[in-house]
């Protein structure tokens, strides 16, 4: 709650999109310091701005550990975090000091999905070998067989993790003539229905999908799921993409069943680490398209995202009800 006679310090550990700086002014109740940079805050400067704060918002990159939280000291009432991952809050340390967590589900489910079809389309057709091709002048003539991909015409699309993120991938996939849709997790979800999903076995996923798309939540039963026994029972001619969280991906298991011809392709938004190392191993691979964790890079989104994390941080400040509160 407000403290009578002085405004509650909030610290922002990057510059965030206007959207969120103005509802955070125009409260009143806040005053807002922030690591001025579109680069994370080095850990000494995140140590420091903390200090004192009843209020962080923060992003997938700033690691919330017990240090953080013992720098911010016993002020510190709320956590927002401008995503929808939460993999890098200590949620066990934060509960057991009483701390409420905002977070931003839902608003990036669109263009995460969009992104993630963009992404399966120009792994299966090739469309960065194409570009490649063109400006190294190593287009010629018309070849029969040359940039071959895969269509997605009549194939079966296998969905890890048939959340709100999976169930819109699958909606768009079905206009281009998808004939099945399988999915694997933890319970079969009555919305599949929508788009006539199967919920199978993983193993089952594995061996008949033509294109594999990992949608799924970092928890400790998914670390590493996809490892060199899961891409072994994947189909030769398989693509593979993964939009949900890097540490999912065995990459150094992926590198070998790419380069081995295990599988046919992968395309991957999120990495260990980010950014991926410009040396890394899995960079060499013509099969591989690695992009820069561009899911929900839209303005609209990111503008929404930012509303609806300087409101969650204002509600908890104010000991409201946030507009989107974790509770895990």
């Amino acid at each position: 709650m407000q403290i009578v006679g002085r405004l509650m310090k909030v610290f922002l550990t990057r510059r965030i999109p206007q959207e969120g700086m103005k509802i955070l002014s125009a409260t009143g109740v806040c005053e807002v310091s922030q690591w001025d940079s579109d680069e994370p805050a080095p850990r000494a400067e995140l140590l420091k701005g903390v200090q004192g704060a009843h209020g962080l918002l923060c992003l997938l990159s700033d690691k919330i550990d017990a240090e953080v939280l013992d720098a911010a000291g016993p002020n510190l009432k709320v956590i927002s975090t401008l995503s929808v991952g939460y993999d890098h809050l200590a949620m066990d340390e934060i509960k057991k000091r009483g701390i409420r967590v905002g977070y931003t589900p839902g608003v990036l489910t669109d263009a995460t999905a969009e992104l993630a079809v963009a992404l399966l389309l120009s792994t299966a057709r090739r469309l960065p070998e194409g570009v490649e091709e063109v400006k190294n002048g190593g287009w010629s003539t018309w070849k029969p067989l040359w940039l071959c991909g895969y269509g997605l015409s009549g194939s079966t699309v296998g969905i890890v993790g048939l959340g709100h993120i999976g169930m819109a991938i699958a909606q768009r996939l079905k206009p281009f003539g998808v004939k099945r849709v399988l999915y694997s997790g933890r319970t079969a979800k009555a919305y599949a229905a929508e788009v006539n999903g199967e919920f199978v076995p993983l193993d089952t996923l594995l061996s008949e999908s033509d294109f594999i798309m990992v949608s799924c939540s970092l928890t400790p039963g998914t670390q590493g799921l996809c490892d060199k026994a899961f891409f072994s029972k994947m189909k030769k001619t398989a693509v593979f993409v993964n939009i949900s969280r890097g540490a999912v991906v065995n990459q150094e298991d992926l590198y070998e069943a790419l380069k081995s011809g295990q599988i046919a392709a992968a395309g991957l938004d999120v990495t260990t680490p980010e950014p991926l190392p410009t040396d890394h191993p899995l960079l060499t691979l013509k099969n591989c398209v690695v992009i820069p964790h561009l899911g929900s890079a839209t303005y609209s989104t990111r503008g929404v995202m930012a509303a609806l994390a300087a409101q969650n941080l204002v509600n908890g400040l104010q000991g409201t009800d946030m507009p989107n509160e974790l509770t895990v």
